[in-house]
């Protein structure tokens, strides 16, 4: 679950998982142009980045609370224990659909653990506890025996042998790295905190990268440079419900309180910068 940031004292929107993945998997709809070479397999590719994360539909559903905020855990502050066990479900998960779906969501969550493959400077795997790091390395480990026997397993496919050229494959995975950190920039953050950001390793085609920036231009539009989207603007929206602190205490539970809460919708517009 993302909690998403917020002025002191009010409500914060918490955006599931699910919630998040969709809106990752519209903005790879709408993605590719005469510049940008779109994800392919384009199927395979929109189930993965519409599913990247469906390793935490359980525990976004009964979330556990961070007593210092007394919200649930907001992403990476989740309990080791537990986020271990949703980055692998989420593989397991795309793995029954397709065997390059499932060897795109393990390099995702191995890549989450480590820089995303060196491009990002944010690694997780440094901020796990010593006494619970067993968990992460077993993880790691098992994503990358997945990895090989799907690699295995696809090679035996002369279409899907295509795939695993590694530009080919870190072009997808850097198209899934965009989509996914695109969603997050405005699913962690709320509209009035937002300023420019860089994505950087964005494709043009097979190794050829550039930096994209976002900049906030009015309210709920935001110009990006070079363009990725095929049409212009482009519109988008997630979904997510206002939370209070302790508010699962009196309501019983957040299974409860996340099934009464009405949804919020928020839009907003791409636009060439």
């Amino acid at each position: 679950m993302i909690i998403q940031t917020g002025p002191a004292g009010e409500p914060r929107l918490a955006v599931m998982m699910h919630e998040h993945t969709a809106l990752a998997g519209e903005l790879a709809r709408a993605f590719g142009n005469e510049r940008f070479e779109p994800a392919e397999p384009k199927d395979l590719m929109l189930h993965v980045v519409s599913h990247h994360d469906a390793g935490w539909a359980e525990f976004d559903r009964d979330p556990t609370t961070d007593e210092r905020t007394g919200l649930p855990y907001n992403l990476v502050e989740t309990p080791v224990a537990q986020i271990t066990r949703t980055s692998k479900l989420s593989p397991d998960f795309n793995e029954r659909h397709h065997a390059y779906c499932g060897l795109m969501s393990s390099m995702h969550s191995w890549g989450l653990y480590n820089g995303r493959y060196g491009l990002s400077s944010l690694v997780l795997i440094n901020s796990i506890p010593p006494q619970h790091r067993h968990l992460a390395d077993r993880l790691l480990d098992g994503e990358l025996d997945r990895q090989k026997r799907l690699k295995d397993e696809l090679a035996k496919d002369p279409q899907a042998s295509a795939w695993l050229e590694p530009g080919h494959l870190f072009q997808n995975y850097k198209q899934l790295q965009f989509f996914d950190t695109l969603a997050l920039y405005f699913n962690r953050t709320h509209p009035a905190a937002r300023s420019e950001q860089m994505f950087e390793h964005l494709p043009l085609a097979t190794g050829h990268d550039v930096v994209v920036p976002i900049r906030p231009r009015e309210p709920g539009v935001y110009g990006i440079s070079p363009y990725p989207f095929a049409s212009s603007p482009a519109g988008f929206r997630f979904a997510g419900r206002y939370l209070t602190p302790h508010q699962h205490e009196s309501a019983g539970g957040w299974p409860a309180v996340l099934a009464q809460a009405p949804i919020h919708w928020e839009s907003f517009r791409l636009v060439p910068d």
